[in-house]
């Protein structure tokens, strides 16, 4: 059985950083893990990706150069390091693992999901 528990989320300010961390249980294999975030009132969009072998990353446009996913294997845990947040990056954010094969570049070609942390940028 997977099982994806998120931790790290909580208030910061504008040009602040925060890392949320997953820990990923179960078959992962060939499996890609990401993080996708839903704001109140919106769809669950994409943020990040990182394929199984850990090899390639995939990022939202609005995160490129801010966000960073990484993971340590030793661990079972994937990471999102957000730096320079911006109050629009204020959301739930869920750590999730794709279908096999998948890159996990869209919402839809994931499978399983964590309960999310709440990230909350003030301006």
């Amino acid at each position: 059985q997977v099982q994806l528990v998120e931790s790290g989320g909580g208030l910061v300010q504008a040009g602040g950083s925060l890392r949320l961390s997953c820990v990923v249980s179960g078959r992962t294999s060939m499996r890609a893990t990401g993080w996708l975030r839903q704001a109140t009132g919106n769809e669950r969009e994409f943020v990040a990706a990182l394929s199984w072998l850990g090899d390639q990353t995939y990022y939202s446009d609005s995160v490129k150069g801010r966000f960073t996913i990484s993971r340590d294997s030793a661990k079972n845990t994937v990471y999102l390091q957000m730096n320079n947040l911006k109050p629009e990056d204020t959301a739930v954010y869920h750590c999730a693992l794709a279908r096999p094969h998948y890159t996990g570049e869209r919402r839809d070609e994931y499978e399983y999901w964590g309960q999310g942390t709440q990230v909350t940028v003030s301006s």
